[in-house]
């Protein structure tokens, strides 16, 4: 597919999904003032349009269809937002196209830095569809030399700006955690064949944790956590899990209380204690006595001799 319909696919489907409805003169109009319009049409043709649909339909599985009284529009939108790695992919892209039809702005449009290795990314995605083992070299930050074995790749997960892979190695009983940055040094496909168990499901895997340690010993529990009120939009808008519930009847004006299904892993642990003063565990009684203890150790290390 040449990049130049493709990145048309791309705009075409994030100012339709922009607007909700839009009628076919208005896509019209902004195509006519897009920077990926080169070269300089007035008008965007009907049979282009139409022509771009069935290609977005084949590439992306999206259909756009039309209301005549309201315009065009993605049929379940619903389904698309749901649908994690489809959504993650067009925003990407639709990135990707704003950055370059605002090329005289990237030093105004700033990223953070991502350590990832995207070049493993490819490998693995198609050893995962194809049901093949791959064999990779791997750098632990515990370990003195690197080492090199076969792995079944059950799935990825993006996680505090670093990439991860789950996958079982050779001679293990359950799966671990490998991560895609300066750790993973190579990953090949071989020609063995692996296939992935029946019950597998990666979201209910990862379900009752936050981030991407997991099979600790710990049971999922209840915990409780008082936010204060200055930082309760944060929680609302971008919740910490799933499991988030803010409980009203024990809130109040000053704070709001939270309560979280998970098991409280290390991961959980960071993310709490990196909100500050603005967070406290209120139970389970051992998790708040975990997060006092390295609160205490931490200001013991600014106390004066």
């Amino acid at each position: 597919m040449a990049k130049n319909y493709f990145d048309r696919y791309v705009w075409l489907i994030d100012v339709i999904n922009r607007h909700g409805h839009i009628a076919f003169k208005d896509i019209s109009y902004l195509w006519s003032r897009s920077p990926l319009n080169t070269v300089g049409e007035n008008y965007l043709p009907e049979r282009t349009f139409h022509n771009h649909r069935e290609a977005i339909l084949d590439t992306f599985g999206i259909e756009i269809k039309c209301d005549r009284s309201l315009g065009y529009y993605i049929a379940n939108s619903d389904d698309l937002e749901a649908d994690g790695i489809r959504q993650w992919l067009l925003e990407s892209l639709s990135m990707n196209n704003l950055l370059n039809e605002t090329k005289d702005m990237r030093d105004r449009i700033l990223f953070e830095n991502i350590p990832s290795s995207h070049k493993w990314l490819p490998v693995i995605v198609n050893a995962m569809r194809d049901g093949k083992v791959i064999e990779m070299t791997y750098q632990s930050f515990w370990k003195d030399e690197p080492c090199t074995f076969k792995a079944n790749p059950y799935c990825l997960k993006l996680f505090k700006q670093r990439w991860y892979m789950l996958a079982r190695s050779e001679g293990k009983d359950e799966p671990r955690i490998y991560s895609l940055d300066e750790r993973m040094i190579n990953v090949v496909q071989t020609d063995q064949d692996y296939k992935l168990p029946a019950k597998f499901n990666a979201e209910e895997f990862f379900a009752e944790y936050f981030g991407i340690i997991v099979g600790t010993d710990c049971k999922s529990q209840t915990v409780k956590i008082r936010v204060t009120k200055d930082q309760e939009k944060y929680f609302d808008t971008l919740p910490l899990h799933d499991s988030q519930r803010k409980l009203e009847e024990e809130s109040d004006e000053s704070y709001s209380i939270y309560r979280y299904h998970l098991v409280p892993t290390f991961d959980f642990k960071q993310e709490l204690l990196s909100r500050g003063p603005a967070v406290e565990v209120l139970e389970p009684k051992d998790f708040r006595e975990e997060i006092m203890d390295d609160i205490a150790k931490m200001a013991s290390l600014y106390m004066i001799p």
